[in-house]
């Protein structure tokens, strides 16, 4: 029987602040080149491709079988509810109402199909071991052949060239599991992928090893919106960050104009050559280990929703419980 956490004010007005403060770090460095109307062709993907807006991002959740007390104004925002309030030291609060909650039931009603879709595929994902022999070639499919001007990222330079990037192409192995980066190979690319994943195989498909799949994490957390706590989802931005720093820094992009979030220029990770394959491999497995465990909080948050919605076994309060009850 799941028990419902109540947070009073001071505890989950502290973690919402460190939650929007985090938020609003991670995002400065977007926000301030939107104001200048500047492109960042590394980390742009994760505001266009994925949708979510920092203002989004920087909204905390505290999950669910969570209640906040005195939240009143929480309880109009989408997808919560008014609930029974709880003093400090777990007594019934005579105002009724003052506290929130995620409305559970309204939520499966609505979001039911994606969570059932996210919970199975992160579970698929979990259950087979990752590969790491891939070294990033999706991004070298995706310009193979094509002229200066029809490459996705017209600003970038390629590092070696379109007649070497076709080269690396022709003689490595392709065998790209991820349908979203598959899907955005050129004509002339799609048939050399050992694979064809399509968006119905994909639970049949993704396996951790792969940076898209690592990314996406962050994807399933911010669609599962209020029943994934803040914290989740900052980390699973992290984590799509990062990753898309090392997609790209294997990619056959000159991205070397270009800074990291630590500051520094974003140096190759040269695929083509033996070292560069090393270093790749070893990153990837980092991000797998990383990724994995996100999955695992994410489904621990499906979970534990699933139990405390309504018609679950029953939800009963231990830190707000009528004065008669007592433990055995």
């Amino acid at each position: 029987m799941p028990v419902v956490a109540v947070l009073d004010p001071p505890e989950w007005r502290a973690r919402e602040r460190a939650h929007v403060e985090r938020a609003h770090a991670l995002t400065a460095a977007h926000r301030d080149r939107r104001l200048r109307r500047e492109r960042h062709p590394v980390e742009d993907f994760l505001w266009t491709y994925y949708s979510v807006k920092p203002t989004e991002l920087a909204r905390w959740h505290p999950g669910a079988a969570v209640r906040l007390a005195d939240a009143p104004d929480r309880a109009a925002w989408k997808h919560y509810r008014a609930a029974g309030g709880c003093g400090a030291g777990g007594s019934a609060d005579t105002g009724a109402g003052s506290a929130a909650e995620v409305d559970l039931r309204a939520f499966f009603e609505r979001r039911g199909g994606t969570v059932d879709y996210v919970e199975r595929l992160l579970d698929a994902t979990l259950s087979r071991p990752p590969r790491f022999g891939c070294f990033g070639l999706h991004e070298w499919a995706m310009v193979y052949r094509m002229t200066p001007e029809q490459v996705r990222h017209a600003m970038l330079p390629l590092r070696i060239g379109h007649e070497a990037t076709d080269q690396v192409v022709d003689s490595h192995p392709i065998s790209c599991s991820h349908f979203d980066a598959y899907r955005f190979f050129t004509a002339d690319a799609s048939p050399l992928n050992a694979l064809r994943p399509t968006r119905e195989t994909q639970p049949e498909t993704e396996q951790s090893g792969c940076l898209h799949a690592g990314m996406d994490v962050y994807k399933w957390a911010a669609k599962l919106g209020p029943i994934i706590p803040g914290e989740v989802l900052l980390d699973a931005f992290v984590l799509a960050r990062d990753i898309r720093e090392v997609d790209m820094r294997a990619s056959p992009y000159d991205v070397s104009a270009y800074a990291g979030a630590d500051g520094r220029p974003l140096a190759a990770v040269a695929i083509e050559t033996a070292a560069g394959k090393r270093e790749y491999a070893h990153l990837q497995r980092g991000f797998a280990a990383r990724g994995d465990a996100l999955r695992r909080r994410v489904l621990d948050a499906i979970a534990l929703a699933r139990a405390a919605a309504p018609g679950a076994s029953g939800v009963t309060s231990r830190a707000c419980r009528p004065s008669d009850t007592h433990e055995k």
